[in-house]
């Protein structure tokens, strides 16, 4: 932030410098290829090890830098990393459609890369954990296509109605996710001037109807009370405006918020593994995302990270270096949901 006050770079740019900055993992055992489904550019992760049966296959979606590599090699199975064009070069909605492109191209092609078309996988952190669910919702009613054996969910962002949720008090100020990076990122993703952050903040982009239908998704009611231990105090409404709701209207996508997705979508999605992390303002997204996927009978693995924070996972992969304990344990636990598959 300092950076873009001083007209140096922005905060987008910084961090993208800093993920492009570490070189993707290599692995022996690994055959790695960059290709394009469609025209969006992916690498293929294949095992060395010959197998006669078909393969369970994966789509990552990353939120920051596509590191999945080693549960590929551990699990010898095909990983498929969407690199999908980012923001904000790339307006929303690309991202999705691309990710989207990718996977409909995987599915009909699955079997050409040794793949089982009915044990495909897909899987996304952050920003690439909303993807992941927008896919999934947007694949239920295609009877064209095979259906997913199952999403990941590993710390997503999911929901742009209430920013004033436990998690987010309880973790504004906590690296490396504050609040306020959230609200700048999103504005950012849709191209917004970051001046009408604070009215977002207050919830002034919400009408009064959508607040009503939203409440009964979207709720600190529905945060079991050991995660209000912390604090939590009710927030207080501020006036609607019509010009910041006009402005921000695709938040209100399930694209950019597959929370409020209708039950007859989230009623046929398929088995999900979800993974938060207490120290993390997107934890209560997960947790309302778990409730209302289980209030339907999907079945939902869940693992809460009580150490955790977001990124956690992601620093797993440098071993001794920088790693986690918690984040070892989350990706154990991903690994051996991966096994079930």
């Amino acid at each position: 932030i300092l950076l873009e006050k001083v007209g140096i770079t922005s905060e987008v740019q910084f961090l993208r410098i800093i993920m492009d900055g570490i070189p993707p993992l290599e692995d022996k055992h690994l055959f790695i290829k960059d290709l394009r489904f469609e025209k969006v550019k992916v690498r293929i992760y294949q095992p060395k090890i010959p197998t006669t049966s078909q393969r369970r296959g994966i789509l990552y979606f990353h939120g920051g830098k596509p590191m999945f590599v080693h549960v590929c090699a551990n699990l010898s199975v095909c990983v498929y990393t969407a690199v999908y064009r980012l923001a904000p070069e790339h307006p929303y909605p690309t991202q999705f459609e691309d990710c989207l492109a990718a996977t409909i191209h995987f599915m009909r092609t699955a079997q050409d890369y040794g793949v089982d078309p009915s044990r495909i996988i897909i899987c996304g952190d952050s920003s690439g954990g909303t993807l992941t669910a927008a896919v999934a919702q947007a694949l239920v009613n295609r009877r064209d296509l095979p259906k997913l054996r199952a999403q990941i969910l590993i710390y997503p962002f999911l929901q742009s109605v209430n920013f004033n949720l436990p998690s987010y008090q309880q973790n504004e100020g906590v690296p490396i996710l504050l609040k306020q990076r959230i609200l700048a990122l999103g504005l950012k993703y849709l191209n917004r001037d970051l001046s009408i952050m604070e009215a977002v903040s207050k919830h002034s982009h919400i009408p009064e109807d959508l607040q009503l239908k939203y409440q009964k998704w979207v709720n600190p009611d529905y945060i079991p009370h050991e995660f209000k231990s912390r604090g939590y105090k009710p927030s207080t409404t501020h006036p609607f405006s019509e010009e910041i709701y006009t402005l921000v209207k695709p938040v209100f996508d399930t694209v950019f918020s597959p929370l409020i997705a209708e039950d007859s979508v989230i009623a046929q999605l398929p088995e999900a593994f979800i993974l938060t992390c207490e120290f993390d303002v997107l934890r209560d997204d997960g947790l309302l995302y778990k409730k209302r996927l289980e209030d339907h009978g999907i079945k939902v693995t869940w693992c809460h990270l009580q150490e955790g924070f977001h990124g956690t996972v992601f620093l797993a992969f440098w071993g001794r270096v920088i790693a986690f304990q918690s984040g070892n344990k989350g990706l154990k636990k991903i690994v051996n949901f991966l096994r079930l598959m």
